[in-house]
């Protein structure tokens, strides 16, 4: 039986430690970086009908009026600041309306009923692209308290 041994010298430990630490460094940004853009890539959400736009917002707890407006309207190609602005909510709820630039869209608004402790002027605006939900908000339509939050209120 033949035996091996290695004598490491403290240099050659700290070297071989800096070694595992950096590509375990490397592998873990890898990892990270990979997830969060496919986290961040929004599934595919059907809403071609009144039913799946309706189920989608209870999801968030909203509950809706039994009328719904729709219109259609062509997303510009391009963007003043409004735009641009708007596409950043959208961005940070998993869409990107950019995609979008110059294609005809679907808006459905829906009135909600439950907003905090507003009764009157809240509403839904979904947008919507060959039956897919690609943007949309939730938005006080008043004139002195005016706001505009993603699906989840924030």
């Amino acid at each position: 039986m033949k035996m091996l041994t290695l004598k490491l010298k403290p240099k050659m430990i700290f070297g071989i430690v800096l070694v595992v630490t950096g590509v375990a460094v490397i592998a873990l940004t890898f990892l990270s970086n990979h997830l969060e853009k496919s986290q961040s890539v929004s599934a595919v959400i059907s809403a071609s009908t009144d039913e799946e736009r309706r189920n989608y917002l209870a999801t968030f707890g909203w509950e809706t009026d039994k009328e719904f407006e729709e219109k259609e309207l062509t997303i510009p190609e391009s963007w003043n600041q409004v735009y641009s602005d708007y596409n950043e909510v959208q961005m940070n709820q998993g869409f990107d309306l950019s995609d979008y630039k110059g294609k005809k869209v679907t808006l459905y608004t829906y009135t909600i009923n439950n907003y905090k402790n507003q009764k009157q002027g809240i509403v839904a605006d979904m947008l919507v692209c060959d039956g897919m939900l690609i943007g949309g908000d939730i938005c006080n339509t008043s004139a002195e308290n005016g706001f505009l939050v993603g699906f989840n209120g924030e």
